[in-house]
């Protein structure tokens, strides 16, 4: 039997919380590609947990010690599960926890019944980090595989409307070749959100005994980075 992934881990200082690895983006440099282990974590679930057991791995967690924020992320897109992250979000925001989404951006495309951003706001977000990765339409397909067309204009659609209600917003890009950090920054000024430039991790080299046929079978074609 595989044993569950972690809902809950730590890293950076904060707690992060693992609701889903379902994903509408195919992201070339995606972990996911190459690894499920992140800051010496198992993320890979066998079931997506739901609001009340989310909420009682944060409670467990915080007896081991403080957390600058708890961040909606882990291995898969956070927003395919809303109702989750509201949920979560409210308890956190009675307990006064700082609370941070990191997302592609898709979320008003993946639950078009509702106002996403405006929803996250009621509850509490504090704080979100969006995927942006690419500064025009052509290359954000072509590096990220989203499966919604015109997605890019979605993520700054998104963006904007959590900067406009006041949750403090961040835009990333991996920093994989021919990627346009300047025009992404530049985006990100215009909307009134921050910007960061985020690392690309690369697989594992082979081992060196390891024949040139039998390194390459089954490798995976993405490169990989961190959200």
């Amino acid at each position: 039997m595989t044993e569950q992934g972690k809902i809950v881990y730590r890293g950076k200082g904060n707690i992060y919380l693992n609701i889903t690895n379902r994903c509408s983006c195919g992201c070339e440099f995606c972990l996911r590609e190459f690894t499920d282990d992140v800051y010496g974590e198992v993320l890979t679930l066998q079931e997506e947990p739901e609001a009340d057991e989310v909420a009682r791995a944060v409670e467990l967690e915080f007896l081991d010690g403080p957390a600058d924020e708890v961040v909606f992320c882990g291995f898969g897109e956070p927003t395919m599960r809303l109702d989750v992250i509201l949920s979560v979000t409210e308890w956190l925001t009675l307990r006064r926890l700082r609370s941070r989404l990191d997302s592609n951006g898709h979320g008003q495309l993946l639950n078009p019944g509702v106002d996403v951003v405006a929803a996250l706001a009621a509850a509490g977000l504090q704080a979100a980090t969006v995927s942006l990765n690419a500064a025009d339409p052509e290359s954000y397909d072509l590096i990220c595989r989203p499966t919604f067309s015109k997605a890019h204009r979605a993520v700054l659609r998104f963006a904007e409307q959590c900067v406009d209600h006041g949750i403090d917003t961040t835009l990333t890009a991996v920093d994989y070749p021919g990627a346009d950090l300047p025009g992404c920054e530049v985006i990100a000024t215009k909307i009134g959100a921050h910007f960061r430039v985020r690392r690309l991790v690369p697989p594992p080299d082979p081992p060196a005994d390891v024949g040139r046929d039998d390194a390459t079978a089954g490798a995976p074609a993405a490169r990989g980075g961190s959200r």
